[in-house]
């Protein structure tokens, strides 16, 4: 099969098992608003973004190891697996000696957050799994039954039995256990883990791989939730609420790369020894930085409209800070492309220097602008360091895989990006506004006109 034509297979088979999980949280923003008030919205916020920051520690990111060492050819797969269960139940067993610890430093519901944080790192390990065994369909399934489950529960612990955080915890907790359920009987867990499958030399490779990755994650965290914590200190939980929702546009993005990633990521490495490998990632690279640009184009054009009708009034400030978080996003997004091309070269202290060196950045730039600029201070911050990381890269990444970029369509889709921000917050008559970042729309869609010939073009071949 032609490698785009499955590359784009690919993607469209895991849309389908992300959209649903995906855009839940975004559909559900309206619901949240409503039922939440900003404190709590932006107690939740954060602790989900401490969960997801204490993911790759507690597993070491073993998940990740599982992935790339299954898609090897001379790997045992069942080796790979039951060393990955193995590490990530002892990792469990060690995180309870967390719960005394969250309830020092006087986190809400520890056991909720505990409970959230290890049937998180198996779905994470049993999800890779699945991947990396082109078991795709078994895969967007596992998405779908996550979105009705935590649709359910959703409704039923937050609108009618009104408990709050509490409620929220529990529903994503059930939704993490409906879909190890499921994947593990669809990769029948019980025929493939056997303490036999134990493996010195396995155990010890996959560890190196993913040992790198765990400062790696955590920089990631910083450059993607440490702003949070200084709103939290500088503005205020109802601040923080008013930054979660603000995210919620942008994340609109991230879906769509996301899904692009968990199909590249096989692709990458699949082809990163061919012929034309240098080829094929800088195409794939710059038709990709295209959909990015048009994604943030199509949702500033309607930012303001939707803003009204997806949240509350009291929320409708958030707008403003959405223009820079999604910048942010397209540079995290660029980054995260380059950051394949480590891991499958299994270079992955590199992807740990580079993000380390944007938390870094970012840890700055928050501390000294969100005392000064508020939350617009954090999107900022994020920008500046997603920014840093991808020009590091950038010029990394050429010294095994030169990625060859075109700089011509880089700076115009910046300028126009740049007027249409600009026009949001000069232009105050909607009607005006809307039909000038239509036509800047217009002229971002011309220049980047190449990239819808290519996708009709490798779909016909």
């Amino acid at each position: 099969m032609n490698k785009y034509r499955k590359l784009l297979k690919n993607s469209f088979i895991f849309a389908i098992g992300n959209l649903g999980s995906k855009l839940i949280s975004f559909i559900l923003v309206p619901f949240y608003t409503y039922v939440l008030t900003r404190s709590q919205f932006g107690t939740v916020d954060i602790i989900t973004t401490t969960v997801n920051m204490l993911l790759p520690i507690i597993s070491l990111s073993i998940f990740d190891a599982v992935f790339r060492f299954t898609l090897d050819r001379q790997e045992n797969k069942d080796v790979v697996l039951t060393n990955g269960v193995v590490i990530s139940v002892i990792g469990s067993l060690v995180t309870l000696l967390l719960i005394p610890v969250l309830t020092l430093i006087k986190v809400p519901m520890p056991n909720h957050v505990y409970l959230l944080l290890v049937t998180s790192a198996f779905v994470s390990l049993f999800s890779n799994f699945v991947r990396a065994i082109n078991q795709v369909k078994s895969f967007a399934f596992a998405g779908i039954l996550g979105t009705l489950v935590t649709a359910i529960t959703n409704v039923t612990f937050l609108w009618y039995l009104k408990l709050g955080i509490q409620g929220y915890l529990i529903s994503m907790i059930i939704a993490n256990v409906a879909v190890l359920i499921f994947l593990s009987i669809r990769i029948k867990i019980f025929k493939r883990f056997s303490f036999d499958y134990l493996d010195k030399i396995v155990l010890l490779k996959m560890v190196t791989y993913s040992v790198p990755l765990i400062p790696n994650a955590f920089s990631w965290w910083i450059n993607t939730s440490a702003d949070r914590y200084f709103i939290l200190a500088f503005v205020g939980s109802a601040g923080n609420g008013l930054y979660a929702v603000a995210n919620k546009i942008p994340s609109l993005l991230t879906i769509l790369n996301q899904i692009f990633f968990q199909s590249w990521q096989m692709s990458a490495v699949e082809e990163f020894n061919s012929d034309d490998a240098e080829k094929f990632y800088s195409q794939t690279f710059n038709y990709y930085l295209s959909v990015q640009f048009l994604g943030a184009t199509a949702l500033l054009v309607i930012l303001k409209p939707l803003m009204k009708i997806i949240v509350s009034p009291n929320y409708f400030v958030a707008w403003e800070y959405i223009p820079f978080l999604l910048l942010a996003v397209i540079y995290s997004s660029l980054s995260g492309f380059l950051g394949t091309t480590y891991t499958a070269a299994k270079r992955t202290t590199g992807i740990m220097i580079t993000t380390l060196l944007g938390a870094v950045i970012n840890v700055l730039i928050g501390f000294l602008l969100v005392p000064f600029f508020g939350i617009q201070g954090a999107s900022l911050a994020g920008l500046f360091s997603f920014g840093t990381v991808l020009v590091v890269r950038l010029k990394n990444t050429r010294k095994f895989m030169n990625i060859k970029v075109d700089w011509t369509k880089v700076v115009i889709n910046h300028l126009l990006f740049i007027f249409m921000v600009a026009s949001l917050f000069c232009i105050h008559n909607i009607l005006i506004l809307e039909l000038v970042l239509f036509s800047f729309g217009v002229l971002m869609l011309m220049s980047n006109y190449r990239l819808i010939n290519v996708l009709f073009f490798r779909l016909k071949s």
